[in-house]
């Protein structure tokens, strides 16, 4: 299996060239040695809804039970269902085949264990044990459990909705939360229409990726026909959240994370507030206001659910839609989950969605820029720019270069899942938000 495959905080690679049931039968061996080598005998085993996930989940299990693990399957599953059987199940670990909001020929495997995320030098010992093939040998047991019932009673009995009955669009974009997000939002007591929330592997109407606003169209075209409150999209395994406002507007993640952080620090003041580096600089400085000790991280979920232990923070979020819930849940991105919050705390209030969020400071910002940089290239394009950029101005690298200017910021850095360079820019005016972008566009030009 190639190098690449193993990525700071999952497994991912195409199928079925780098992906298949030789190459992953063998990984389900070394995951299972490395479980194994660190007293895990027992995990549970999910999958979303792609074409190729089936084929893979049967691979991985018997590479699995040949290593002697003993497995719980749990089917096909949005992963903060797979999530939710750490805590639920008695078991040491589990995996969840998915995708997640790649395209269609891309598959993967987010590892758990105990209750975290493996990744980093973690993942790397998988690699090294894999292309050892110094394994573990057993005769492993398998069995079946059903746990979406159980997640959907604990997210339907731990929310308590408001008065105001809200009406919300939900698009499942044929992903894993097709048949789960509508049941839980309609047992709330808020009015549901379903859009695109039939699993299909062939995602036959946009592509389950709600960071992109092309994916958005349809949910916003639905929410003005239908007089909606709000519109909510899900990526194709469900861990990243897309919203959409009655005037169809995208409410992007770290703006909805000012609305979580207020409502949160009501109830905790001082409480620390986790936001990674492509958050609006807005974000920091309303939580600084509003009593919150605010934190700027590294962008990927495996690191921001590490950090949210470090610093015992309650909440956390990515531009992406990752949103991390520690109080009263259990610190994992969970996107259905963020949905009832939402819906939960629009329901105690009086006031539409983008009411809520008018005294926030208007910024003039780009949406994630993904560029195609080749996978061995794009850390050293980040690290020159990084070292230019300091010669000049004060830069923030705890994730790629955030570059601070006079009136906005401009960040580069590399995407962890993908062959990409995300850049993003915010400034406070339009004229300020083009010029720091042309001054980043113009160096970056020259490393390409």
């Amino acid at each position: 299996m190639k190098a690449h495959v193993f990525r700071e905080y999952d497994i991912r690679g195409i199928f079925p060239e780098e992906l298949n049931e030789e190459t992953v039968h063998e990984l389900g061996r070394a995951i299972g040695t490395f479980y194994q080598d660190r007293g895990a005998r027992k995990v549970s085993l999910g999958r979303d809804c792609r074409l190729s996930s089936p084929v893979l989940f049967e691979a991985l299990r018997k590479g699995l039970l040949a290593s002697g693990m003993k497995l719980v399957g749990i089917n096909m599953v949005p992963t903060p269902v797979l999530y939710f059987s750490l805590h639920h199940l008695d078991v040491d670990g589990g995996i969840q085949i998915t995708g997640s909001h790649n395209p269609p020929e891309f598959n993967g495997f987010k590892v758990c264990l105990g209750h975290a995320s493996v990744y980093g030098k973690e993942i790397q010992e998988i690699r090294k044990i894999q292309q050892a093939r110094d394994f573990q040998s057993g005769e492993g047991t398998y069995e079946e459990a059903d746990v979406t019932a159980p997640y959907m009673e604990y997210l339907v009995g731990s929310l308590k909705s408001g008065p105001v009955r809200r009406k919300v669009v939900v698009d499942a974009g044929n992903g894993a939360a097709s048949h789960i997000a509508p049941e839980i939002y309609q047992r709330m007591g808020f009015d549901v229409i379903p859009l695109f929330c039939e699993p299909n592997g062939h995602f036959p109407n946009h592509h389950p990726d709600p960071t992109i606003p092309e994916n958005l169209v349809d949910l916003r075209e639905k929410v003005s026909e239908s007089g909606a409150d709000l519109g909510i999209a899900f990526d194709g395994d469900a861990d990243r959240i897309g919203v959409i406002d009655r005037k169809g507007q995208i409410i992007w993640g770290d703006r909805l994370m000012v609305l979580f952080s207020r409502d949160l620090l009501e109830r905790h003041p001082g409480a620390k507030v986790i936001g990674e580096v492509k958050c609006s600089q807005v974000l920091f400085d309303d939580i600084e206001k509003h009593g919150g000790k605010a934190i700027m991280w590294k962008a990927g979920h495996s690191l921001i659910k590490a950090k949210m232990k470090e610093e015992d923070a309650l909440l956390a979020g990515e531009m992406s839609g990752h949103l991390f819930f520690a109080e009263d849940y259990y610190g994992y991105d969970d996107a259905i989950y963020a949905g009832a919050r939402l819906l939960e705390i629009l329901s105690r209030k009086e006031g539409s969605l983008d009411a809520l969020l008018a005294d926030i400071p208007e910024t003039f910002s780009t949406p994630e820029i993904r560029m195609e940089c080749p996978e061995e290239k794009k850390f050293e394009v980040v690290k020159g720019l990084a070292e230019y950029f300091k010669k000049g101005y004060e830069v923030i690298d705890v994730d790629g270069a955030r570059v601070l200017f006079d009136g906005g910021w401009g960040l580069i850095r590399a995407s962890n899942t993908q062959p990409v360079l995300v850049l993003r820019f915010e400034a406070n005016t339009r004229e300020r938000l083009e010029a720091i972008r042309d001054i980043f566009m113009e160096k970056l030009k020259e490393y390409l």
